[in-house]
């Protein structure tokens, strides 16, 4: 008998504090990369009432005016007058405290440790990792973009949120919001949804509604039927009798964003990966170059899994990749199926070291990583800041392109057809 339990997976809405300083700091890189493709930013934020911080180290030709980056994406998440909820993109301070790349690491990146030792092979050995550490991809069957389910609607609800808010459908709602969902499973597969919450910032009072109780049944009531059921109606899961609606169960949400919880860049690292569903390696993403790997990597590993998923090798497919500052070549290169792989892991991971090139160099020029922001009009990164840098069918992101399926495939059966022949021999 298949095990039933539980998982639950959160995301936040753009208007959420930590996300808004993930975005200011992505929107950041996307206007120098825009200038400086070969620019080294890691740009960081706080911000709080009436404050935003950007610290950081940036080395760069470009000419940007960081204040009117921060201000303009304030705006743009809907923080700015009255119903910005105390927190405004107008008025806010803007602190600047940035200094240029260490020259220690900058050695490191511009000339790999295979370049420096006179091992290089080709070109693509010519940058080392921004730093060490280790990154982990995941792909999965549950959903038609191949990522757990718990992570992938608590993300639909949460983007629906600020896309009624600013439709002005129900246009009390302010930018600050969470949601969370719980999926029931029978082994690997999900069955149900047990239980939806949501909590989202509002205006004190709507539609002349001042009463806490009225008030908030008006918007569990708006909530259910705008936002939470259209996120369903594709999916062959959906909301039952018994599954359970905790709506801004705290009792109120007026206070919100910045003013009403300090935001800080890479604080929402689950959120953007996959919900708690796989490891993570515990870099944050946004605000990074990509010749950190941290960001670069991880894109890397969710396209090698999401490859191996879709050319049917596994149902569940973990990558993991780790690397050494200033050395082009990663140190280990892992796959995990648990159990649902066609061949052996060992096997599967000899297939990725075949065919994905996971030096940084190479994963920068396979995914245009240096220039999107210049092919997308400025607007690259500060888009997958919020809402997930993964399983994102509203966006075009090379790192979820299938374009390894065939190889792959024909990998497997070049595989199968030599085991056939030694068996017979």
């Amino acid at each position: 008998m298949s095990h039933r339990y539980l998982f639950t997976s959160e995301s936040v809405t753009e208007g959420h504090p930590d996300k808004v300083c993930d975005q200011i700091s992505d929107a950041i890189l996307d206007a120098i990369l825009m200038e400086d493709p070969k620019a080294r930013v890691a740009a960081e934020c706080s911000a709080t009432t009436g404050l935003v911080l950007v610290a950081g180290e940036i080395t760069t030709a470009a000419n940007v005016d960081i204040v009117e980056i921060v201000r303009r994406k304030i705006r743009e998440i809907g923080y700015v007058g009255e119903h910005g909820g105390g927190f405004d993109g107008n008025t806010c301070a803007v602190l600047l405290a940035i200094d240029k790349q260490s020259p220690d690491i900058s050695s490191g990146v511009t000339k790999a440790l295979e370049h420096r030792l006179d091992q290089s092979r080709d070109a693509h050995d010519e940058i080392g990792a921004g730093d060490q550490g280790l990154m982990f991809g995941y792909a999965c069957t549950e959903t038609p973009e191949l990522m757990p389910l718990p992570i992938s609607v608590a993300h639909r609800i949460a983007r629906r949120l600020a896309e009624v808010r600013k439709a002005g459908i129900l246009k009390y709602l302010r930018p600050d919001g969470k949601t969370q969902v719980t999926i029931e499973y029978e082994g690997d597969r999900p069955v149900r949804v047990d239980s939806i919450v949501v909590s989202t910032q509002h205006d004190p009072v709507i539609d002349g509604i001042d009463d806490n109780s009225r008030l908030q049944e008006r918007i569990a009531s708006d909530l259910k039927k705008h936002v939470i059921a259209p996120e369903f109606a594709d999916l062959p899961i959906k909301p039952d009798e018994q599954t359970r609606y905790l709506i801004n169960p705290s009792g109120r949400f007026v206070v919100g964003g910045p003013q009403g919880d300090t935001g800080l860049t890479g604080r929402k690292i689950i959120v953007d990966t996959y919900g708690g569903y796989a490891r993570n390696g515990g870099g944050a993403l946004s605000g990074k170059d990509p010749t950190k790997v941290d960001r670069s990597a991880a894109y890397a590993a969710r396209h090698v899994a999401k490859n191996i998923v879709a050319a049917e090798l596994a149902t569940h497919c973990e990558v993991q990749i780790a690397y050494a500052i200033g050395v082009a070549r990663p140190v280990s290169v892992h796959v995990t199926t648990f159990g649902t792989g066609k061949i052996a892991d060992d096997d599967i991971t000899d297939l990725v070291l075949a065919n994905f090139d996971l030096r940084p160099l190479a994963i920068i020029s396979r995914f245009d990583l240096a220039t999107l922001p210049r092919a997308c009009n400025g607007r690259f990164y500060q888009n997958v800041a919020a809402y997930g840098h993964f399983g994102r069918n509203d966006l075009d992101l090379p790192w979820e392109r299938l374009d390894k399926v065939d190889t792959l495939k024909q990998a497997l059966a070049q595989m199968s057809k030599y085991s056939a022949q030694t068996m017979k021999v």
